[in-house]
């Protein structure tokens, strides 16, 4: 192991062997001296130019580290993170998975699960009730979630919501003609084979 005795500074080059031989060069983006790891920001592996790999490399398995080239002034600062917004977005995340393990948990079929987050992709107050999917607090979807299992005040919220449903199903449709055709050739050609 390569026992740093000082700090890796932000923005600095810096080149590691490690334990199996394997060169590993880049800018130092972070460094944890308790836990010894190494964060490096590498040039792109997809090849893409504003792109960039970040290695976390743990330098209990590395030989050998050599700075390249020393950052002595202070690193830049660091952006500002908007914490409402993350907070809000986990939090929407959350909530969406929740709705999920209840929709499993209820025993809502696939087909609904997954109508269910089609809707939820275009209106966002999308919410299960039982088995039913409720949509604006308008429209209610029960089982087997066809069209004309869309329920709700006359109006343009339902005929909306109605041409979702209409959509997604015509979607799932074409998309296993797509898959039927596809498998088709390959038992043809596996009968001819034979």
């Amino acid at each position: 192991m390569a026992a740093p005795s000082e700090y890796f500074s932000v923005g600095s080059q810096v080149s590691c062997r490690t334990c199996q031989e394997q060169r590993l060069q880049g800018e130092v983006v972070a460094f944890d001296y308790p836990s010894k790891m190494l964060a490096l920001k590498c040039p792109p592996s997809s090849g893409k130019a504003n792109h960039a790999d970040i290695l976390l490399i743990n330098l209990q398995y590395v030989s050998q580290v050599d700075v390249i080239n020393d950052r002595a002034e202070t690193p830049p600062p660091l952006a500002s993170l908007n914490v409402s917004k993350l907070a809000n977005k986990a939090r929407m995340e959350k909530e969406e998975k929740l709705s999920q393990a209840y929709a499993i948990s209820a025993g809502v079929s696939l087909e609904g699960q997954q109508l269910f987050q089609t809707i939820h992709k275009t209106i966002k107050d999308c919410k299960w009730q039982e088995k039913n999917i409720v949509v604006m607090e308008e429209v209610v979807i029960a089982p087997p979630y066809q069209v004309e299992n869309c329920k709700g005040k006359e109006g343009s919220a339902l005929s909306h919501v109605r041409k979702i449903v209409e959509k997604h199903f015509r979607d799932v449709e074409s998309q296993k003609v797509m898959q039927r055709s596809q498998v088709q050739p390959t038992q043809k050609e596996s009968a001819l084979s034979s």
